[in-house]
């Protein structure tokens, strides 16, 4: 158990500093996107190899069509999230972002599961974070709405994985993964293709970071992880990845005023008890 913790706190840590090297690397969230993709999807498939863990292609065409629905929404959050960072502050994207489980709460009828009193009231919590945060933004609404996007994408796989049941976390993700390389493939070169000019060493070592350490090691470690620790520790700890983000973005890159420290508060603490089966909700 206390491995698993480990793993999985330091899966979060590195999830939440990601947008601080993606701000970095002079390329369109596309491609910095398809690039991640591309190596996170290789560190998968070679951890898969090295604990012997093997595709099950029967048991995936089961479910092919959410797997792939899932991966092209994965690929494309990704490309919002990363827009995101470009339009406004690291810590502003990343709280919009975590508004994903209050969109997934609002669908929980969908789920088979009740809209209760609880959840309205997160809901609510949230909306007011929501307007704090984008009060005090300095008038940014492209950011706040890029921000919001991919929260809406990220529900949405959320979502599907509620729905692949058959699968191991693993096979699904390495999956969503693999289409999710074709789908922002396309986007990219629908935008222009890729113009890597402006890389030079330090900006590809930045890549790599993203792609080898923030998604093909994280995403490593997040399922590895995850299956052994009860809901309630994963639903707690899953909140260092924000906490990191704003953290590093206010002390790095902008300082964050109180109204926004509030409206952050409001909407991580309410998603936060949103998540936690309190009652039969």
């Amino acid at each position: 158990m206390k491995k698993a913790t480990v793993k999985f706190l330091l899966s979060m840590t590195i999830f939440g500093t990601i947008g601080l090297f993606v701000d970095a690397i002079p390329l369109p969230s596309g491609a910095i996107a398809l690039f991640r993709g591309i190596m996170g999807l290789a560190v998968l498939l070679l951890g898969m190899a090295l604990t012997k863990q093997k595709l099950r292609l029967d048991v995936m065409k089961k479910e092919l069509f959410l797997l792939c629905a899932s991966g092209a929404a994965m690929g494309l959050n990704w490309v919002l999230l990363f827009e995101a960072y470009r339009h406004t502050t690291v810590a502003t994207a990343t709280v919009c972002y975590y508004l994903a489980p209050a969109f997934l709460m609002l669908a929980s009828p969908l789920l088979g599961e009740k809209l209760t009193a609880k959840k309205l009231l997160c809901l609510l919590t949230c909306l007011v974070g929501m307007v704090l945060v984008t009060g005090i933004d300095g008038g940014n609404l492209a950011g706040i709405a890029f921000g919001i996007g991919a929260a809406i994408l990220y529900a949405s796989v959320m979502f599907m994985n509620r729905k692949i049941r058959f699968v191991s976390d693993y096979e699904r993700t390495v999956t969503q993964m693999a289409m999710s390389i074709p789908v922002v493939g396309v986007y990219t070169l629908l935008r222009g293709g890729v113009d890597l000019s402006g890389m030079g060493a330090t900006q590809w070592v930045l890549m790599a970071v993203v792609g080898i350490v923030h998604t093909g090691l994280a995403y490593f470690l997040y399922f590895g992880a995850v299956g052994r620790l009860p809901a309630t520790t994963v639903a707690v700890c899953s909140y260092l990845d924000p906490v990191v983000a704003v953290l590093l973005s206010a002390i790095l890159i902008a300082p964050i005023g109180i109204p926004a420290v509030c409206g952050a508060v409001l909407i991580l603490g309410s998603t936060l008890v949103g998540q936690l089966r309190i009652d039969n909700g």
